[in-house]
Protein backbone atom coordinates (compact mmCIF):
# COMPACT_ATOMS: atom_id res chain seq x y z
CA UNK A 1 0.00 0.00 0.00
CA UNK A 2 1.38 3.44 -0.93
CA UNK A 3 1.83 6.05 1.79
CA UNK A 4 -1.37 8.09 2.01
CA UNK A 5 -3.64 5.24 0.89
CA UNK A 6 -6.87 5.13 2.86
CA UNK A 7 -7.51 1.97 4.90
CA UNK A 8 -9.50 -0.60 2.93
CA UNK A 9 -8.92 1.14 -0.39
CA UNK A 10 -7.46 -0.84 -3.29
CA UNK A 11 -6.63 0.62 -6.68
CA UNK A 12 -8.14 -1.24 -9.62
CA UNK A 13 -5.30 -3.22 -11.27
CA UNK A 14 -6.15 -1.80 -14.72
CA UNK A 15 -5.64 1.77 -13.48
CA UNK A 16 -2.43 0.70 -11.79
CA UNK A 17 -1.11 -1.02 -14.93
CA UNK A 18 -1.62 1.95 -17.29
CA UNK A 19 -0.72 4.89 -15.06
CA UNK A 20 1.79 6.01 -12.44
CA UNK A 21 1.32 7.69 -9.11
CA UNK A 22 1.93 11.46 -9.22
CA UNK A 23 0.80 12.64 -5.80
CA UNK A 24 -1.88 12.58 -3.12
CA UNK A 25 -4.39 15.41 -3.13
CA UNK A 26 -6.87 15.90 -0.26
CA UNK A 27 -9.27 13.11 -1.26
CA UNK A 28 -7.87 11.73 -4.49
CA UNK A 29 -4.79 9.98 -5.66
CA UNK A 30 -3.55 11.72 -8.81
CA UNK A 31 -2.12 9.45 -11.50
CA UNK A 32 -0.62 10.08 -14.94
CA UNK A 33 -1.84 7.79 -17.71
CA UNK A 34 1.03 6.25 -19.63
CA UNK A 35 -0.09 7.33 -23.10
CA UNK A 36 1.98 9.99 -24.82
CA UNK A 37 -0.74 10.79 -27.37
CA UNK A 38 -2.42 13.09 -24.83
CA UNK A 39 -1.45 14.59 -21.47
CA UNK A 40 -3.90 12.57 -19.38
CA UNK A 41 -4.40 12.68 -15.63
CA UNK A 42 -6.67 10.51 -13.50
CA UNK A 43 -8.07 11.34 -10.06
CA UNK A 44 -9.16 8.41 -7.90
CA UNK A 45 -11.16 9.28 -4.77
CA UNK A 46 -9.94 7.12 -1.90
CA UNK A 47 -13.34 5.73 -0.99
CA UNK A 48 -13.62 1.91 -1.06
CA UNK A 49 -16.44 0.50 -3.19
CA UNK A 50 -17.44 3.82 -4.76
CA UNK A 51 -18.43 3.69 -8.43
CA UNK A 52 -20.33 6.95 -8.97
CA UNK A 53 -19.83 10.58 -7.95
CA UNK A 54 -23.37 10.72 -6.52
CA UNK A 55 -22.43 7.93 -4.07
CA UNK A 56 -19.95 10.26 -2.36
CA UNK A 57 -20.98 12.38 0.61
CA UNK A 58 -21.75 16.02 -0.23
CA UNK A 59 -18.41 17.05 1.32
CA UNK A 60 -16.52 14.46 -0.77
CA UNK A 61 -18.39 15.63 -3.89
CA UNK A 62 -17.25 19.19 -3.23
CA UNK A 63 -13.69 17.99 -2.66
CA UNK A 64 -13.67 15.95 -5.89
CA UNK A 65 -14.98 18.96 -7.79
CA UNK A 66 -12.33 21.24 -6.27
CA UNK A 67 -9.48 18.80 -6.95
CA UNK A 68 -10.67 18.07 -10.50
CA UNK A 69 -10.88 21.78 -11.32
CA UNK A 70 -7.45 22.43 -9.81
CA UNK A 71 -5.89 19.62 -11.85
CA UNK A 72 -7.70 20.69 -15.04
CA UNK A 73 -6.52 24.30 -14.73
CA UNK A 74 -2.95 23.18 -14.03
CA UNK A 75 -2.97 20.85 -17.03
CA UNK A 76 -4.36 23.59 -19.29
CA UNK A 77 -1.73 26.07 -18.05
CA UNK A 78 1.06 23.51 -18.52
CA UNK A 79 0.10 22.40 -22.00
CA UNK A 80 -1.64 25.43 -23.50
CA UNK A 81 -4.17 22.97 -24.90
CA UNK A 82 -7.27 23.95 -26.85
CA UNK A 83 -9.68 21.93 -24.69
CA UNK A 84 -9.77 19.98 -21.44
CA UNK A 85 -11.93 16.85 -21.48
CA UNK A 86 -13.14 15.76 -18.04
CA UNK A 87 -15.15 12.59 -17.53
CA UNK A 88 -16.02 9.81 -15.11
CA UNK A 89 -17.24 6.99 -17.34
CA UNK A 90 -16.69 3.77 -15.43
CA UNK A 91 -18.01 1.50 -18.17
CA UNK A 92 -14.89 -0.70 -18.16
CA UNK A 93 -13.25 0.12 -14.82
CA UNK A 94 -16.09 0.45 -12.32
CA UNK A 95 -13.99 2.05 -9.56
CA UNK A 96 -14.75 5.78 -9.45
CA UNK A 97 -12.04 7.70 -11.29
CA UNK A 98 -12.09 11.01 -13.12
CA UNK A 99 -10.17 11.55 -16.35
CA UNK A 100 -8.71 14.96 -17.15
CA UNK A 101 -7.27 15.03 -20.67
CA UNK A 102 -5.58 17.88 -22.53
CA UNK A 103 -6.77 18.01 -26.15
CA UNK A 104 -5.69 20.02 -29.18
CA UNK A 105 -7.19 20.36 -32.62
CA UNK A 106 -5.45 17.83 -34.84
CA UNK A 107 -4.34 15.50 -32.03
CA UNK A 108 -4.89 11.74 -32.30
CA UNK A 109 -8.61 11.21 -32.75
CA UNK A 110 -9.65 14.89 -32.70
CA UNK A 111 -12.46 15.83 -32.28
CA UNK A 112 -13.67 12.43 -31.10
CA UNK A 113 -13.18 11.01 -27.61
CA UNK A 114 -9.88 9.51 -26.48
CA UNK A 115 -11.51 6.35 -25.12
CA UNK A 116 -11.12 3.41 -27.45
CA UNK A 117 -9.15 5.39 -30.03
CA UNK A 118 -6.16 3.51 -31.43
CA UNK A 119 -3.51 1.80 -29.34
CA UNK A 120 -1.94 3.29 -26.23
CA UNK A 121 1.56 4.67 -26.89
CA UNK A 122 3.60 4.49 -23.68
CA UNK A 123 6.10 7.22 -22.82
CA UNK A 124 9.78 6.47 -22.49
CA UNK A 125 10.20 5.74 -18.78
CA UNK A 126 12.34 8.84 -18.17
CA UNK A 127 9.84 11.10 -19.96
CA UNK A 128 6.92 9.67 -17.96
CA UNK A 129 8.66 10.28 -14.64
CA UNK A 130 9.81 13.76 -15.68
CA UNK A 131 6.25 14.74 -16.64
CA UNK A 132 4.97 13.43 -13.30
CA UNK A 133 7.62 15.50 -11.51
CA UNK A 134 6.67 18.62 -13.49
CA UNK A 135 3.00 18.12 -12.58
CA UNK A 136 3.90 17.71 -8.88
CA UNK A 137 5.86 20.95 -9.06
CA UNK A 138 2.93 22.86 -10.61
CA UNK A 139 0.39 21.59 -8.08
Amino acid sequence: MLPGTKTGFELDPRLDAESIHVMWLGLCELRLRDDKRWPWLILIPQRPGTEEVHELTPLDQAMVSFETNMVAQTLKDMTGCTKINTAALGNVVRQLHIHVVARNEGDAGWPGPVWGYGVREPYRREALHQLAETIRGKL
